[in-house]
C-alpha cells in the first residue's frame, strides 16, 4: 500500500515536471515571436531577481541547451554531476564577464550547443565526463551571455541578478533530468525513447535557426 501511495505521489511529482518544462517552452517560444530587450537597465534587487529569473528562459536557444542537458545527464552515470556542471560553469560565466575578459562570439556557441546536444539526444550517449565538459563549456558560454544584458546594475541587484539565474537553470535542469530519468526506465533495453528523438530533433533545428541569425 505504501508503495502505490510513493508511486503515485512521484508519478505525480513527474507530471508537474513535465507540465512546468512545457509551460516555460510556450513562454519562451511568445517572447522570442515577440522580442525582447537584449539588455536590462537593472534599478533595484528586486528587478534584478525577476531579470535573473526570467533570462534563462526567455530566450529559446538558451532554455533548449539548459533543458537538453538535463535530459542527456539522465539514466548515465554521474548525472547529477553532469547537470550540475552545466550550472556552475554558468556561475562562472558571469563572473568572467564582471571582470571584463572577453568571450567573443557567445550566441553563435549557446546555437552551436543546442545542435550538438540535439544530435547526442538521437544518438547513443557518450562517455559521462564528455558530457560534464560539453555541458560546461555552454554553461560557461550562457553564463557569459547572460552577463552581456545587465547595463548599470548596483553589487546588490547584480548579486540578486545572479541568484535568479542560478536557481532558473538548476530548477530547470534537474527537473528534465528527472523526466529523462522517467522515460529510460519506461524503456525497454533502455532504448531512448521516440519522444526524446524528436526532442533532439526539435533542438538541433532550434540551434540551426539561432545559428544562421547569429551570423546572417
Amino acid at each position: 500500500m505504501l508503495k502505490i501511495g510513493l508511486s503515485g505521489f512521484s508519478s505525480k511529482l513527474q507530471h508537474r515536471h513535465l507540465g512546468a518544462i512545457a509551460s516555460l517552452i510556450l513562454i519562451s517560444l511568445l517572447c522570442s515571436w515577440n522580442g525582447l530587450p537584449s539588455h536590462h537597465a537593472i534599478s533595484n534587487c528586486w528587478e534584478g531577481f525577476l531579470w535573473g529569473m526570467a533570462d534563462p528562459v526567455i530566450g529559446l536557444n538558451r532554455l533548449a541547451s539548459i533543458v537538453a542537458i538535463g535530459l542527456l545527464s539522465a539514466g548515465v552515470v554521474r548525472g547529477t554531476l553532469i547537470a550540475t556542471s552545466f550550472v556552475l560553469a554558468a556561475f562562472l560565466g558571469m563572473v568572467i564577464h564582471l571582470f571584463q575578459l572577453n568571450l567573443p562570439g557567445t550566441e553563435t556557441a549557446i546555437a552551436v550547443s543546442s545542435i550538438i546536444f540535439g544530435v547526442m539526444l538521437v544518438l547513443p550517449r557518450p562517455n559521462w565526463l564528455i558530457l560534464a565538459l560539453l555541458g560546461a563549456i555552454a554553461g560557461l558560454v550562457q553564463g557569459y551571455d547572460n552577463g552581456q544584458s545587465i547595463i548599470g546594475t548596483g553589487v546588490i541587484s547584480l548579486l540578486a541578478y545572479i541568484l535568479g539565474v542560478t536557481l532558473t537553470q538548476y530548477a530547470v535542469v534537474m527537473s528534465a533530468k528527472e523526466i529523462g530519468n522517467t522515460i529510460t526506465r519506461a524503456n525497454i533495453n533502455r532504448i531512448l525513447s521516440r519522444v526524446i528523438i524528436v526532442v533532439g530533433f526539435a533542438f538541433c533545428a532550434i540551434g540551426i535557426v539561432f545559428l544562421q541569425s547569429s551570423i546572417g
